[in-house]
């Protein structure tokens, strides 16, 4: 799996999570028990996570909706290039 989206805001998180599952795209909201360590103030965003085939998809979904400014770019999982196709 693979983040799309890091964010505090329990709106957008539920938002992000109703277009995935209108999509038929599986997610998972992780982080959502910190309030327990941290108090309940928000300071640990959550996480939406997808399965790594669905992330490009899922990015477009987001950008469609104008949500693109929230999704998570960094750390990008790239496909090894075998050496008989490196140029």
């Amino acid at each position: 799996m693979r983040v799309i989206v890091r964010a505090n805001d329990p709106v957008l998180i539920s938002f992000v999570e109703a277009l995935f599952r209108e999509a038929g795209i599986a997610a998972h909201i992780a982080d959502t028990h910190m309030s327990i360590t941290e108090g309940s103030i928000g300071v640990f965003p959550r996480r939406v996570l997808v399965l790594d085939e669905d992330w490009a998809r899922a990015a477009q979904i987001l950008e469609e909706a104008d949500l693109g400014q929230w999704i998570v770019r960094e750390g990008a999982r790239r496909r090894p290039v075998p050496p008989e196709e490196s140029p």
